[in-house]
This record gives structure tokens, sequence and C-alpha cells, in this order.
């Protein structure tokens, strides 16, 4: 017996449309794809405003967010070690 055939599929759409209704459930999925519209939407705006801050950068500069290798970064300040 699969857990997930048809038949009781059908049985727990029968039971979801008893227990919430059909306007409850429509205004569910409006809201629930209003929310996926605007994720993605915002998504794409961050996007976009990478691309369009890479564009502004002049050529040569690094990021001054991430630096690429910082002097230093790689050893130890003398009072950082532990003995």
């Amino acid at each position: 017996m699969d857990l997930f055939s048809p038949r009781h599929l059908l049985v727990i759409l029968v039971l979801v449309l008893l227990v919430f209704g059909t306007k409850k459930l429509r205004t569910i999925g409006s809201d629930l794809g209003a929310a996926v519209r605007g994720f993605k939407k915002s998504m794409n705006d961050g996007d976009q405003e990478e691309q369009l801050a890479q564009k502004q950068l002049p050529p040569g500069a690094k990021d001054a967010e991430f630096p690429e290798s910082a002097p230093g970064a790689g050893t130890p300040r003398q009072d950082d070690r532990r003995a």
C-alpha cells in the first residue's frame, strides 16, 4: 500500500475542502501566490542591484566590502598566538 496513492490523495483533498471550505482555500492560494511572487521579485531586485553596483566600480577597483586578500590576513599576530 502506497502512502500517497491517488485514492489517499483524493480523500485528503476532500477532507481539506470540508474543513476549510472553497472560499478559504481560494484565499490561502492567492496569498501564497502573492508571497511567492514577492519573494521572486525581491530576489531579482537584489541581483539587479548587485549588477548595477559592479558596473559602477571603476576598472581595476576592488570591492571594499569583501577584499580578496587583506595584508597580513593569513598570518596571526604575535598576541593572537597561544602558548
